[in-house]
Order: structure tokens, then sequence, then C-alpha cells
């Protein structure tokens, strides 16, 4: 499958480019082979991006469960390696760290892995989380933000690109509709902090193809690799850059009758969303002790350091006069 451009409004053109990005992705023809071209004394194509370290920061959603990796059994995938393949296409120095780690609240995300991830000296950082502590009773979405923009403001002040998530819409009709208010409020804010800040809004809400059940794994809170494909190709729209992930169209599900679904309703609250909730209640951590899977920024190709390297140079330069922020915590 040839490289797809970025999608392009009715006459043909390219859409803007979104706010926090001062950079437009030139035009990749289907098919470019960047070592032929210069084999042959062409000149390559301008890199389709100007990123050259992503780190993606969060919870499980980031780490990519439920996206089996099929080249490291009992390993996961997931969205963000799914765009740090695209990004890495025709970016020979690319290279990405995954600081996510699975079952941490918001404020742990922000209090143990935003320090880290500045370290590496990234020029691009999604930051996804938020989700465990919405689906806790007594969350207050607005005190969430605030937690989560002391984040941005931290990250945009060294220069660094930013991407931020809209959670997903619950739904009316499923046991997860009662967490939907919440997700929406939160989801405001979101965009206020983007609007404020000059970050960006990967916008899970918007997704109408999330609606099909396909797109989540049994347990309904993780979504499936084909989920996670479309949630990459989400991603990469946001960023305006060209990439080769064709938009997926599964077929409508079989229609279930009233008592098959609430039946299924029923023994997925039991297996998944009660022991969830109470694990939260116990204050128990759900990550089972599982640390980063990616925690320095390496080639997509290279087995995972473990120790920081200091070969990739500082992407994006310390501000003259700025020491170092100290971490924020929660109180």
């Amino acid at each position: 499958m040839g490289l797809e451009a970025a999608p392009r409004d009715m006459e043909g053109q390219r859409p803007p480019v979104p706010s926090g990005v001062d950079f437009v992705p030139p035009s990749v023809a289907d098919g470019t082979n960047l070592t032929a071209l210069a084999a042959n004394g062409h000149t390559p194509p301008a890199p389709p991006h100007p990123w050259r370290r992503f780190v993606a920061v969060g919870d499980s959603f980031t780490e990519g469960l439920d996206d089996p990796e099929p080249r490291s059994p009992g390993e996961y995938r997931g969205w963000a390696d799914r765009v740090a393949e695209e990004l890495s296409t025709g970016v020979p120095d690319f290279a990405y760290a995954n600081l996510a780690v699975r079952g941490q609240l918001l404020q742990e995300v922000v209090g143990t892995q935003i320090t880290p991830a500045l370290a590496l000296n990234p020029d691009l950082v999604s930051i996804q989380a938020g989700g465990n502590n919405l689906l806790h009773p007594g969350a207050d979405p607005d005190k969430l933000a605030a937690l989560l923009e002391s984040a941005v403001v931290r990250l945009r002040s060294q220069g660094v690109t930013v991407v931020i998530f809209a959670g997903p819409d619950a739904g009316r009709s499923t046991v997860m509709g009662q967490f939907r208010t919440k997700i929406a409020i939160f989801n405001e804010n979101m965009r206020s902090i983007a609007e404020h800040h000059d970050a960006l809004i990967a916008d899970l809400w918007a997704m109408t193809q999330l609606h099909d059940s396909r797109m989540w794994s049994v347990d309904r809170l993780h979504p499936s690799a084909m989920g996670h494909h479309e949630v990459a190709a989400m991603v990469l729209n946001t960023l305006n850059v060209p990439h080769s992930l064709v938009p997926l169209t599964p077929k409508p599900l079989p229609a279930k009758s009233w008592r098959e679904a609430r039946v299924g309703e029923i023994l997925w609250a039991r297996d998944y969303l009660v022991p969830f909730v109470l694990r939260g209640i116990r204050h128990e951590s759900p990550n089972g002790g599982f640390g980063a899977k990616r925690p320095v920024p390496a080639p997509l190709h290279a087995v995972p350091l473990t120790t920081p390297a200091p070969i990739f140079g500082n992407p994006v330069p310390p501000l003259v006069g700025r020491g170092n922020d100290q971490e924020a915590h929660p109180r």
C-alpha cells in the first residue's frame, strides 16, 4: 500500500496545520523509495514532518493493551507504536520512547513520567491519562484537568509539541454510560488547555468508529488491535503527517436481542468493571509491577535500551535562564 497523503478539502488542498505545529508536510509520492533515489543521484524529498524524538506517556491505553505484539510474545504494540512506525518513515534519525505504565492514575503519570520524559529531550510528547481516575466514584474532572495542565505547561515551556487526548464517548446504552458526563467535562477542559497552551487535541470523542464493539477488547476498557490502528490514524491526521494507515470500515455487527445484550452487560460488569473499581477503592495498584516498555528513545527496529544513552543529542535545546523545574506532585 502506498503512502497516503494527509486529508484534503473539497478543493484538493491540504487542511491548515493544527495549532502548535509550524511545519507543513510536503507532498510525498506514493511508494517513494528514499534509498533508491539517493543511489541514483537524486535529491530525496524533505522529511514528512519536523519531529525527531517522540516520547509517549500515559497508562495502559498508551502502553498498547490489548494489541498483542506478534514479534514479542506477551508484549503489546498499540497506537503509539503504530504512530512511531509511521513517523520514522523517511526520517533515519527518528527515535521513540514509551514511558506509559498500565494502571497509573493521572497524578502518578504527572508525578513519575513527565520529568523522565523531559530528560530525554523530546520534540514531540503525547500525554494520555485520567481515564483510570474518571472510572472511580468521586473523581473531579476539573481538578484532574488542572493537574494535566501543569504537565502541558512544563512541556510547552521547553518548546515541545504536545498532544493531549479527549476521552472516548462511552455511549448512553451501556454500563459505561454512567461515566459519560464526567468524560465530557474533562474533554472540554482538554480543549481549553490546548487552546491556551498551543497544544494539539487527539479527539477520541469524535471517533464514531469507536462505537463499533470490535474496536474494543473483551474488557471494553482497552482498544483491540483494530481500535489501536484507528486511534493511530487519528493521531497522525491530527499531526497532519502523511501515513500509510488505511481506514478500516468493519461491517455492522448482527443485531442482538434485548435479553442477550442485557446478559452481556451484567457479565461484563461482574468480571471487569466491578473488580477494577474495587481495586481503586482499596488503593491496590493494578500495574502488577510492570514499568515502561521503552524507557529510552531508540530507533524502531532496535532493541529497547534499559539505560540512558547520549547518542541522540539534544533535539530541543534548553531555554536560556531556565533551570530544571521541580515535578508537580498531587496533594
